[in-house]
């Protein structure tokens, strides 16, 4: 039997997302998002200037083929409002150290906030616009990644590139002032520019980083489009050949999540932030490693490692094994379950400085990553709670075990503000940006709601 026909005089969900989104205020946003979204722009702005001398950031600016008065956050060179959001969402995601959300796993602001900031400088909104822009998007990408969680990633797209393409769209158009029409309009034609797959798992291919920057320059066309008048289907979300039976074949979409509680009940407050830079769901097991080298355990005493896991990390992080005991680029080793405990074990640390070409083929790295493995625990509560557990057989036949309940920086323990602010300050110091144009940057970010425009951004041009 074939679906119901639609009534074309509803409201369709961008249509709901549109109302709310075009209504939003400044002070009617609670304590909590304002702190998260400004949050999530200082940790965002610490990223762009970590990755500013990075080759695959070097190389897209150069690439770029269109100057303008946008601005790439560290690069001297103007771009257009496109080049601007590729750019900033690439270094922003670049080194796997941005914000994630938890329950519904996504980065959310390497799509978003280059997105508010690129259509707030190219047309001159008000701080406050870009701010609302910032939330909009937010509260948009942690809402459409509840629908179908897990199955996007299940038919080999990454929900970054796709997911992020819709929540660029709606910071773009509310930035741009657009009304409800025009933004539900907005969200249709992303639905169009949407892209992103999962092939570079094999490899450890750069195009994972380059989804959140191009999911942002979609949205942003996507808004900047609308904002003439273009029709873009009403029905993206949930039409007969909507974007999830494209993105999700097979899945039971939750529309429950585009609606309930929209205005009153804030998704985006879940968005937590990083202390390592790596894949998501390994920092657990990372301070597992970390809390048993504190306690005196030394390398050469361990026989082998075996981790509970959840099925569902398996296949990003765990498999092929073998790939993973031996990852061959530093950005691949991001990735790896297996390098990622033993580096952390061996330097105490899970940072940029571990994830470099040079640090990845380090014999005694890999020599201990090759002692690691895992069982699937049926019991895992992934991805409701990102969980770590590590039992060490040492040579002498004793065992030692490590869990860790939750994921350190995630809402069961999230990180301070002046955690926030220690690890802005060393990714700007990593990236080589002078300390007092860092203090500047950081002022500019907490003070964005009340600018009259974004004209002060380009003093952060490189």
């Amino acid at each position: 039997m074939g679906s119901a026909p639609l009534d074309r005089d509803a409201p369709t969900f961008a249509d709901h997302l549109g109302t709310a989104m075009a209504r939003l205020r400044l002070e009617d946003l609670p304590a909590r998002a304002r702190e998260v979204a400004t949050l999530d722009l200082v940790d965002a702005m610490g990223l762009c200037l970590a990755a500013r001398r990075e080759d695959y950031v070097r190389m897209l600016v150069d690439a770029w083929d269109a100057d303008g008065p946008c601005t790439a956050v560290g690069h001297a060179r103007g771009l257009d409002a496109a080049g601007a959001a590729v750019a900033n969402g690439v270094a922003i995601h670049g080194e796997d150290f941005d914000d994630t959300l938890e329950g519904a796993p996504i980065r959310v602001g390497a799509m978003v906030i280059p997105a508010a900031l690129a259509a707030g400088e190219r047309f001159g909104a008000s701080g406050e616009r870009v701010f609302l822009g910032i939330v909009a998007g937010l509260e948009a990408v942690c809402r459409l990644n509840h629908v179908a969680p897990g199955a996007i990633h299940r038919a080999c797209f990454h929900p970054v590139g796709v997911i992020g393409a819709l929540g660029a769209s709606v910071a773009a158009a509310v930035t741009l002032g657009l009304d409800a029409r025009r933004i539900a309009s907005a969200l249709g034609i992303a639905g169009s520019m949407a892209s992103g797959i999962l092939e570079y798992l094999t490899d450890g291919a750069w195009t994972k980083r380059l989804h959140p920057g191009w999911a942002a320059q979609s949205g942003l066309r996507a808004a900047v489009i609308a904002r003439s008048g273009f029709f873009g289907p009403r029905t993206v979300l949930e039409g007969g050949h909507s974007f999830f039976r494209a993105f999700a074949p097979g899945a039971t979409p939750q529309y429950q999540h585009v609606t309930d509680g929209l205005g009153e009940q804030w998704y985006m407050e879940r968005i937590v932030f990083k202390p390592y830079a790596c894949g998501t769901m390994i920092h657990p097991y990372v301070d597992c490693m970390r809390r048993l080298a504190a306690d005196g355990l030394d390398a050469e005493d361990i026989e082998s490692v075996v981790c509970e896991t959840g099925e569902g990390l398996v296949h990003r992080l765990w498999e092929p094994l073998a790939d993973k005991h031996a990852p061959p680029s530093g950005y691949a080793a991001k990735f790896s379950m297996p390098y990622c405990m033993a580096v952390a074990f061996l330097d105490g640390d899970a940072g940029l400085l571990q994830f470099t070409d040079e640090r990845a083929r380090d014999p005694a790295v890999l020599a201990l990553a090759r002692k690691i493995s895992y069982v699937i625990d049926p019991d895992n509560e992934y991805p409701r709670n990102y969980t770590g557990h590590v039992r060490v057989r040492l040579r002498d036949g004793s065992v030692r075990e490590a869990r860790q309940p939750h994921m350190r920086g995630g809402v069961r323990e999230p990180l301070g503000r002046e955690e926030m602010l220690a690890k802005f300050r060393a990714n700007a110091a990593h990236g080589d940006w002078p300390a007092a144009r860092a203090e500047a940057l950081l002022a500019f970010c907490e003070s964005l709601a009340s600018l009259g425009d974004l004209s002060e951004l380009r003093a952060f041009r490189g």
